[in-house]
């Protein structure tokens, strides 16, 4: 039985027996699941290879994060770097450093 006909199929129950809390929560039940698959079916992702489709593009998401976080942290790392290297420029010509290349 498919979940159109199992969900038809509660809603005559429902009308020809009143809807105890039973039948509406299976009512609740298949058309949500019934839904979800139509919205899946729709975004293309309802056939058997969405799963590995999906883990795909985490892997791919989780990489891409990877490299952002690895590219800021060199940038970072450089950054101070290039600080330390001009503070220890200002200090040497202070020092009077830039005399002794002359």
């Amino acid at each position: 039985m498919s979940r159109e006909e199992m969900l038809a199929n509660l809603m005559v129950q429902a009308s020809e027996n009143g809807a105890d809390i039973a039948t509406l929560r299976a009512i609740v039940e298949e058309s949500s699941e019934l839904a979800a698959e139509k919205v899946l079916a729709r975004l293309g992702l309802g056939d058997a290879g969405a799963q590995g489709d999906l883990d795909e593009l985490r892997e791919l998401l989780q990489a891409w994060r990877d490299a952002k976080t690895s590219a800021w942290k060199a940038f970072v790392g450089w950054a101070i770097r290039a600080l330390l290297a001009l503070v220890l420029i200002g200090i040497a010509v202070r020092l009077g450093g830039w005399e002794l290349l002359k």
